[in-house]
């Protein structure tokens, strides 16, 4: 309890699901803390979920219960740089994020993942082996659970994703392994400039045993020292990619631990995910062997790369949570298909530069079926492209024309705004399509 020495007034900036999370925390803890939240809506949610005794200040910043805290735990979404927390941090306030009240608290060992994508990937697999070689594991943080509710799970190991505004309050979060996955540009609004983005990504190693980092990617490798530095990547990693007897399989130092079309998970850069878990658990002593069962069945997370239909031997995907174009990039390098792939792709552009798809498009044998408001942006990328006004018009298109071993994959790189509430809405129509009924020839 030495971090909570002298604390005795705290103030939650952000209510909502975490907000809630960090208040439920501070009141199991043994002293005698006064606790204030302050939510900048007039109506935050989980309002009505907050314990007599807490005041709650919403609709605007209260400074003078910023100023008067001896400590502020902030939402992260708030960014640090924000005026109030400025404003106390200049009183001598110290801010700090959930993640690191759990890390006050945790007394079990943790892996944590981050990355601009695949993370919550890899951090839903990796709890999902541990648990198949015999762990009771607690999965959260960036994904699902807040960090502060698993605390009150019975776990042997902890597997949390963070993402780069989480990790810009946490300091002393002891990890066995932690692991950062690939640097793309995102959330420019917040960073000034991607050096300043990785930083607050590298921030995960600090109190790390292990650093998991990707060896085609070099932006995720620690500043400075490599010691307790391992790789994984397509080749030339401890856990890499390797051709053998016409086959790609996922290796350790070399050896072969299983065929990549064992996989259920879709995708190159899927495969790098299982490697990359695959490392996270051999630093937490897990038995990866014990769980190679669960390579073979898992089929990953809803809307991202989720096979969602093997009929008559046409694979369907669902990868609705590519908005923007380095994740569909990601779905489609790499990829291995003895049929044709069925690509849709377009929505809600947001302004984006589609170019970059071109010369992965080049190495696939793939129709393109461009769809919604910028679906005609994505027309010059190959000379098999198709524009329909949506994916309903798309699918009864292309359905006749599916035979074994073609893909239909839904990887739209753009956002859904323009005719589906969210990716999630979008997702779920390209399912219901994809288990039709209606034969294919």
């Amino acid at each position: 309890m030495q971090h909570w020495q002298g604390i005795n007034k705290v103030v939650v900036v952000g209510l909502g699901i975490t907000g809630l999370s960090v208040v439920r925390h501070l009141l199991t803890l043994t002293q005698d803390l006064s606790i204030q939240v302050i939510d900048t809506r007039s109506q935050p949610p989980g309002a009505d979920q907050l314990p007599t005794g807490v005041e709650l200040h919403c609709g605007e910043w209260n400074q003078q219960w910023l100023n008067d805290a001896d400590l502020i735990v902030a939402n992260p979404g708030i960014a640090l740089a924000c005026e109030p927390l400025q404003q106390a941090m200049a009183v001598g306030v110290k801010v700090v994020g959930d993640i690191e009240l759990f890390a006050w608290a945790v007394n079990k060992p943790v892996l944590a993942i981050t990355g601009s994508n695949g993370k919550s990937t890899v951090t839903d697999l990796t709890g999902e082996m541990a648990q198949a070689a015999g762990f009771k594991v607690g999965v959260g943080g960036n994904i699902g659970v807040p960090a502060l509710d698993l605390l009150t799970q019975d776990a042997d190991l902890y597997v949390l994703e963070l993402s780069s505004f989480q990790l810009e309050t946490t300091s002393s979060l002891k990890l066995k392994a932690a692991a950062f996955l690939n640097l793309s540009e995102d959330h420019m609004d917040r960073y000034i400039g991607m050096a300043d983005y990785r930083q607050a990504k590298l921030r995960i190693f600090e109190c790390a045993e292990t650093k998991i980092v990707n060896f085609n990617d070099k932006a995720t490798y620690p500043d400075g020292s490599t010691d307790d530095v391992v790789e994984f990547g397509l080749s030339q990693a401890k856990y890499s990619l390797a051709e053998n007897d016409g086959k790609t399989w996922l290796t350790k130092q070399g050896q072969p631990l299983i065929a990549a079309d064992e996989l259920s998970l879709v995708g190159q850069h899927n495969q790098l995910n299982v490697l990359a878990a695959i490392a996270l658990l051999d630093s937490a002593e897990v038995d990866v062997l014990l769980a190679l069962d669960t390579l073979r069945s898992y089929q990953g997370l809803s809307h991202r790369c989720q096979v969602v239909s093997r009929e008559s031997g046409v694979v369907w995907v669902n990868d609705s949570k590519a908005t923007n174009v380095a994740s569909t990039l990601a779905a489609i390098q790499g990829l291995q298909l003895p049929g044709v792939l069925y690509l849709l792709v377009g929505g809600d552009g947001k302004g984006a530069d589609f170019s970059e798809l071109a010369p992965a498009l080049s190495q696939l044998n793939v129709q393109l079926c461009c769809f919604g408001a910028d679906g005609e942006q994505f027309m010059p990328l190959s000379s098999n492209s198709v524009y329909f006004q949506d994916m309903s018009q798309a699918i009864s298109v292309i359905r006749p024309q599916l035979r074994m071993g073609d893909m239909v994959m839904l990887s739209p790189a753009c956002a859904s705004f323009d005719q589906f509430a969210n990716f999630m809405q979008r997702g779920d129509f390209f399912t219901k399509l994809a288990k039709s009924t209606i034969p294919y020839n």
